[in-house]
Parts: structure tokens; sequence; C-alpha cells
């Protein structure tokens, strides 16, 4: 019976230079655990989401300045009633040009002389967008500033300036206006408060999440009868039940 019993306990001590070995070489993370274990936060979660959308609702309400779009549309062709195959194929070739020239030094320059305005030709290039639309002629100009006004003056003098400074260097006909910027037409594109609330409602989740894992992935007490297994690597051979009175 002493045989036998010294058996046991020596098949049940652990190595103690094995167990940081295997901790350290392998790290498993159970998909499932991380599953249950955030859903038994749940509560945390959802404290975390109404907490971050709460959050970012009261930055948007007094922090967030509101934009304004104003935009403005040219077209490349000459202003002949009768538009041929070669005064399309020079429109293609100058949209390139024309985009270049609208938002040049020399013409954006023009505009803050024009506009008096508090900002220098790197500033006010960063309110100016020119593009063309894939498969058109057409050059369009957006500017965005928290000003209605402002946007709208800053884009007609803009098309104003760059259409005669694109007549003395191209020294083609003038372009073809097709839209001025109206003041009904200038649109609000700040993001709406409801963006900001679901993203502000995602990070808090995403950070709460990120700390229940640690926790998880950090916690090596043993629990139940698998953590002796994926732990100690040992069998369970039985278990004493606890009852608490």
């Amino acid at each position: 019976m002493e045989d036998n019993r010294t058996t046991v306990e020596r098949h049940s001590m652990i190595p103690a230079d094995r167990e940081p070995l295997r901790q350290s070489d392998e790290t498993e993370i159970d998909l499932l655990e991380v599953f249950f274990t955030l859903l038994h936060s749940y509560k945390a979660l959802i404290m975390a989401f109404l907490i971050g959308a709460t959050i970012m609702a009261l930055f948007h309400t007094y922090l967030v300045t509101p934009t304004y779009e104003a935009s403005t549309e040219l077209y490349i062709t000459s202003t002949d009633s009768m538009i041929s195959l070669q005064d399309l194929q020079i429109g293609t070739a100058l949209t390139d040009d024309y985009q270049a020239i609208i938002s040049s030094r020399g013409v954006l320059n023009q505009v803050i002389s024009d506009l008096q305005l508090d900002t220098d030709y790197e500033g006010l290039s960063k309110l100016v967008k020119v593009s063309n639309p894939s498969g058109t002629h057409i050059i369009h100009t957006s500017v965005t500033t928290d000003d209605l006004a402002l946007s709208r003056d800053i884009a007609n003098d803009l098309l104003n300036v760059c259409i005669d400074r694109i007549y003395q260097i191209v020294g083609t006909s003038e372009p073809t206006i097709i839209d001025y910027s109206e003041a009904a037409a200038v649109k609000e594109v700040t993001p709406g408060i409801l963006k900001y609330m679901a993203i502000g409602g995602l990070v808090g989740m995403l950070l709460v999440a990120v700390v229940v894992i640690m926790r998880m992935l950090m916690d090596t007490t043993i629990k139940s009868d698998d953590d002796v297994e994926k732990y100690l690597q040992l069998p369970v051979l039985a278990a004493v039940p606890y009852f608490k009175e």
C-alpha cells in the first residue's frame, strides 16, 4: 500500500521546470471561451456603448462646427453651336490642364485678393477640391468652409477668375459655365450626430472588450476540471465538491 501511494503521488507531482516552459512556449486562445467571456460581460459592454455614444453626442452638439459645401461646374468645349469631334478630343486633352490651372497659386491668390480672405494660398487650397467626373468634359469645383455665404462667394469668384486665367494661358475660346453656386444649393456636409454616436459606442465597446479579453488571458488560476488539463496537462482523477454555507 505504501508503494502504491508513493506511485500515485509521484505521478501527480509537476516538475518545476516544465510548467513555465509550456506556458511560455505555447499560448492557446479558445475562441469559444472568448465568446462566452464577452457574453458574460454583456452588461459592461452595453454600458460602454451607451457611455461612448453619449460622449460623442455631446461632442457633436457643443464642439463640432458645421461645414458647408458650395460647388460650380464648367464645360470644356468651345461655345459654338456645333461641336465637332475635334472639339471633344481637345476638351478631353485639356481636362487635366484646366484642373491644374483652377487650383494654381495665381488663381487662388487672386480669389484671396478679391474677397480679402484672412488666409494664404496653402490654407485656401485645402478648402478647394477640383474633379472631373469620369467620361465627361465637366470640371466640378467645390469649396468647403464653416460659413455658408463664404463657401458660395469663394466658389463663384474662383469660377470667374479661372475662366479668365484659362483664356490667357490656353488661348482657346472660354469654357462654358454650367452652374454658378447659389445659396439654396449650398449643402451642409457635417457628419450627422447618429454617425458620431455609433462611432463612440463601438469604440467604447471595443475598449471594454479588449480589457475583458486581456484579463481572461492573464488569469491562469484553475477554476474547473478542464483548466487542470489545459494548464497542468494532467488527467483529473477525482474532484471534491465545495459547498458554501
